[in-house]
């Protein structure tokens, strides 16, 4: 018996290890490009980068390499993802989100819950797109795009496909947003002179989609907006933990009363280990050098999962999913700006 455990293991390893080498490789491809000015100024991320290489080059080199790469690939797209979600509990702290203080705090909560609720209303009931695709636009909308889908992705057990559909919409107009943002802010300072670089931080934060696009945008504000904006999104990835949790069990609830029978529970643990991490970095622990590691770590293994989720995509899947998943992302994202806007300003009347 120990003869065939030592013989197994290095056969599972070399199982996995021209998966991981793969995706780790594209991973670092896509860091290296996103380093660029050009596509740092564009504020296309690692992750963006990440899913892009991927799906060229699922659909040229990787369907002949699969026999070979499949094991570590799929190892890649769920366990690291899961991993990198916890270890993104680094980035955030208490003490960030006392800074934005309960105005901030409410502005998020409201622009979070209004946009997914929103969002399965006009993909559901208007465009009768399935659930799993409208789940992860709002997912990705509401709160952190990429990340957000990857992470929401396992609860609804959404394939590949739905998933990079979903990234599509919100890599596609949170870009837009990076250029509109900028310009926006012109015309509130007119209608809005009460309003501070700040405020407009705050805005942006809460309504933008991903994180890197938040530091792209408030970054051509200025200094104050950008400092507003990086922590009101941060505050909006905290949330991505307890919606994960309340999503969980309102599937789990659904599919009792569909099915008339008791459902196992199926609980999203590393979105509970995520808050615990946050709450242990809260304590500052860890010297920088550390947090810096980690996070270097974390933006690895992300992006290997990204790189993952892409070269398991295929274009037909893609173009399967048709025109109704991008109007669905156009709407959100007018209402991310309109009513996103609209909230702010209500918070800010009544607790600013």
């Amino acid at each position: 018996m120990m003869e065939l455990s030592v013989i197994k293991e290095p056969r599972f390893l070399q199982h996995l290890l021209p998966g991981l080498l793969l995706t780790a490789a594209i991973a670092a491809l896509a860091a290296l490009l996103a380093s660029q000015p050009l596509l740092a100024g564009l504020g296309l991320g690692a992750l963006t980068l990440a899913i892009v290489l991927g799906v060229i080059g699922g659909n040229t080199l990787y369907p002949a390499l699969a026999p070979v790469c499949q094991d570590g690939v799929l190892l890649a797209k769920k366990h690291l993802l899961r991993l990198g979600i916890i270890l993104y509990g680094f980035r955030i702290t208490l003490q960030q989100i006392a800074d934005v203080g309960l105005s901030g705090v409410a502005i998020d909560l409201l622009v979070l819950s209004s946009t997914f609720l929103l969002t399965c209303f006009l993909g559901r009931k208007l465009l009768k797109l399935d659930r799993e695709t409208v789940w992860l636009i709002g997912a990705g909308s509401s709160i952190c795009g990429a990340a957000a889908i990857l992470a929401t992705g396992p609860v609804v057990r959404a394939s590949s496909a739905k998933a990079a559909v979903a990234i599509a919409t919100v890599v596609l107009f949170g870009t837009l947003a990076i250029f509109i943002y900028p310009l926006l802010w012109t015309y509130v300072q007119a209608l809005f002179p009460a309003l501070t670089a700040g405020d407009f931080g705050i805005y942006t934060g809460s309504t933008l989609h991903e994180v890197a696009q938040v530091v792209a945008a408030g970054h051509a504000l200025g200094a104050e907006t950008e400092n507003a904006a990086v922590i009101a999104k941060m505050l909006r990835v905290m949330m991505l933990a307890p919606f994960l949790v309340l999503l969980g069990a309102w599937l789990r609830r659904d599919a009792a009363q569909q099915s008339g029978q008791r459902q196992p529970l199926t609980f999203p643990w590393f979105a509970l280990l995520f808050i615990l991490v946050a709450l242990f970095n809260s304590l500052n622990l860890l010297p920088l050098r550390a947090l810096q590691l980690i996070n270097q770590l974390d933006n690895l293994l992300m992006a290997m999962a990204m790189t993952a989720l892409g070269l398991t995509t295929r274009f037909s899947a893609l173009k399967q999913a048709g025109i109704r998943p991008l109007l669905l992302g156009l709407m959100v994202f007018l209402w991310l700006m309109v009513g996103g806007g609209a909230i702010n300003l209500l918070i800010h009347c009544f607790m600013g």
